[in-house]
């Protein structure tokens, strides 16, 4: 099957490790030295109707898509590790603390 990027571009994508949908490609990256496709970048979901930004971007791997149908890409992703948040300490926490 060929696909243009342009057909590639609203495809859904289905991560097959739980069975979520994480949206739609919406752009991909690429290598210009070897002229290859290198990762699809799924954009974050906006926030407030886009007023305060969007979420980050998923970027996946070209090695990690499993299967390009007609309308979906599954994708074998797993996210990588989130880091440790720092707590914030509330006043009282520093006054009494």
């Amino acid at each position: 099957m060929l696909c243009r990027l342009s057909d590639l571009r609203d495809k859904e994508v289905v991560n097959i490790n739980n069975g979520s949908c994480m949206g739609c490609v919406s752009d991909v990256e690429l290598d210009t030295c070897s002229a290859r496709v290198t990762a699809i970048v799924i954009y974050g979901r906006s926030r407030l109707f886009g007023l305060l930004g969007r979420d980050e971007d998923t970027v996946i791997c070209w090695s990690e898509i499993q299967c390009i149908g007609e309308d979906t890409v599954l994708v074998k992703y797993c996210p990588p590790p989130c880091p440790p948040q720092r707590h914030r300490d509330s006043i009282l926490d520093r006054l009494f603390g």
